[in-house]
């Protein structure tokens, strides 16, 4: 575990100067996926691939944040200027801009990274038991929560460059059902790991990864930092009104609607 932390606060430090000779702190998004891969390759290059959880596990890990890794590169290539969050942050932090972007972006996402890795850190450390139920549905809760947060991201890539679509809100496909089902995605991809994880010893602290990364994305820095960008905005509240933030759910009627406010 040691050395996955350094491991970690070296890559954000990186990608830390990085950002400041680019003049970009959102490459951090980027980095995220990467830092996932940066602890696997500590877990595995310190243990091995000693047990079938462990290449359970690692094979998971690898796919899902390699592909968010490619997914949020091309996303931001061709885009112009910071992410509006970290430009805000740059307008507002003056002087102490440098020192407060490492601690409170990168080094604060490293704490975090290596907090939500949990899983990985424990069956990497502690993955000798064989293969069982929990292993299945945990693979399986996985697998949904993968597909979702992959087909949310690319229908809203496609959404976002077509010419048609331009100032307005995306909410067709997944999006009709919930407001957000990349964030839900990411956060049930963490549930199923945290699900294989319990077949290790000592495997229920992983619990702490998924309470994490669901904290995060509700109340902290997914879901509300992203929809104050809309708020004050007509479609998006009729979106709001009719559409859950989180759980997929069939949206309400505008008659719904309309009684809901009325009683």
């Amino acid at each position: 575990m040691q050395i996955a932390a350094a491991l970690v606060f070296v890559y954000m430090s990186s990608v830390f100067l990085v950002a400041l000779k680019v003049r970009d702190n959102s490459i951090v998004d980027v980095a995220w996926g990467g830092g996932f891969l940066v602890v696997v390759a500590a877990v595995t290059g310190r243990s091995g691939l000693a047990s079938g959880r462990q290449i359970l596990v690692t094979a998971l890990v690898s796919v899902w944040a390699l592909r968010l890794l490619l997914h949020i590169h091309t996303r931001n290539r061709g885009r112009s200027g910071e992410d509006f969050r970290y430009r805000k942050w740059r307008e507002t932090w003056g002087r102490w801009f440098v020192l407060r972007s490492y601690l409170q972006i990168f080094m604060l996402q490293g704490v975090v990274m290596w907090v939500v890795a949990a899983p990985i850190l424990l069956v990497g450390s502690r993955g000798d038991r064989p293969l069982g139920p929990l292993d299945a549905a945990g693979s399986v809760v996985w697998l949904v929560g993968f597909l979702f947060e992959t087909v949310g991201d690319w229908q809203l890539l496609r959404f976002k460059r077509s010419p048609a679509s331009r100032g307005e809100i995306m909410t067709t496909g997944l999006w009709r059902f919930t407001r957000h089902p990349n964030y839900f995605g990411e956060v049930v991809v963490w549930w199923g790991l945290f699900l294989i994880a319990l077949g290790a010893p000592h495997g229920w602290w992983a619990l702490i990864s998924p309470v994490t990364i669901t904290f995060l994305l509700l109340r902290v820095s997914g879901i509300p930092m992203l929809e104050a960008k809309y708020e004050g905005r007509a479609d998006f509240d009729r979106y709001k009104a009719t559409t859950n933030a989180f759980l997929p759910w069939f949206p309400k009627r505008q008659g719904q609607v309309d009684r809901a406010g009325e009683s």
